[in-house]
């Protein structure tokens, strides 16, 4: 039985279909990326999930547990916690008040849990009574992050979380990744970095136009001639080369 599990989800918003029959798998202990052309679906994908978008066919399951269609809080409390690109602090709050909101279904004393994320992002730990809105946009991701993680998900979802960051930061943030994954909890990932994303993809899936164009190992992917001439560096040969990943 999969962590999670998409199966054939079709899903859109209002009277537009994105997602046309998207599979894909979790399992537990893995890093699971999605990569594709801008409009492919991804992160529309990562929304299915969280109950953020209609599902009109298909079915979505938690360690077999029928999760379609569920509303955002319920996910939550069913044990998936979802960083979003965009939005995902709050910026007049300290830090050390983003963990504590992050903290906020939770009943038993969360001080250590909160020890344990100033130990995982240490840029954090000097920073905790600052502004989250003063901070640079890699360390904002990290708080982000950080307030996912104090419900210690079965599964935590990210989407584009390197997204214009620099250099520097977009590094960081994939080493905390494995970190994260490191201490036992899953992530699936939507990248637009995809050499680094596959770098450390324990398994990774292309989309192109709302469907499943390839899946395999992030080495394998990395490998492929055609995943390559789309997202790994060189210029997209348009059509040829979406006709290539159709096939």
């Amino acid at each position: 039985m999969s962590l999670l599990a998409l199966d054939n989800i079709h899903a859109g918003y209002g009277e537009s279909t994105i997602l046309k029959g998207v599979t894909l798998t979790v399992e537990k202990g893995e890093v699971v990326v999605i990569i594709g052309p801008n409009g492919a679906g991804k992160s529309t994908a990562m929304k299915a999930v969280f109950g953020m978008l209609n599902i009109s066919a298909g079915r979505i399951t938690l360690e077999g547990r029928d999760i379609t269609n569920m509303a955002p809080e319920r996910v939550v409390r069913e044990g998936i916690s979802f960083v979003p690109q965009v939005g995902n602090v709050f910026t007049s709050l300290s830090v050390q008040e983003n963990l504590e909101m992050g903290a906020y279904l939770r009943r038993d004393d969360f001080r250590p849990r909160m020890e344990e994320i100033y130990t995982m992002f240490p840029d954090l730990a000097a920073k905790r009574r600052q502004p989250a809105g003063t901070l640079s946009g890699g360390q904002r991701q990290m708080v982000a992050m950080g307030r996912a993680l104090m419900l210690e998900p079965k599964l935590l979802m990210l989407d584009e979380p390197t997204a214009g960051l620099s250099p520097r930061y977009r590094g960081e943030i994939f080493e905390i990744v494995q970190r994260i994954n490191a201490s036992g909890v899953p992530v699936l990932m939507v990248e637009q970095n995809a050499k680094q994303a596959l770098g450390i993809a324990t398994r990774a899936y292309v989309l192109v136009d709302g469907q499943n164009r390839r899946e395999g190992s992030g080495a394998e992917l990395l490998a492929d001639p055609q995943v390559a001439e789309m997202f790994l560096g060189g210029v997209a040969t348009g059509a040829a080369g979406m006709e290539g990943l159709a096939r």
